[in-house]
């Protein structure tokens, strides 16, 4: 596998943490079986942030990054989500949970 390709899949599955993040949120906060419209555009930002960020190659999560590129507003509303989801994703996607905490001891070190 090519770096590319691993930055690739990279940035595919962060999309998919933070999707799954914003939707528990959604959900359990708003009451609703989709994403609200309001989640929705914060889903779509995260991931636009996402698909352009030229550290990804390097980085591992937006928080452990040193150049914030979130727009204040927005850098609070995602702030919001993580931590609500952040305990509760260790119940409803447990897998994610784990491989989120092994990378970000291993980063430490």
């Amino acid at each position: 596998m090519t770096q590319e390709e691993k930055t690739e899949r990279k940035r595919q599955k962060e999309i998919s943490v933070v999707r799954e993040m914003i939707s528990l949120y959604c959900r359990h906060t708003h009451k609703t079986e989709h994403l609200c419209r309001e989640c929705e555009e914060l889903y779509q930002y995260a991931k636009s942030r996402s698909e352009h960020c030229p550290f990804m190659k390097d980085k591992t999560f937006c928080s452990n990054c040193k150049v914030h590129c979130y727009e204040p507003q927005m850098r609070e509303k995602i702030r919001i989500v993580m931590r609500y989801a952040g305990p509760r994703m260790i119940l409803y996607h447990p897998g994610m949970a784990l491989w989120h905490l092994y990378t970000t001891i291993r980063e430490k070190r």
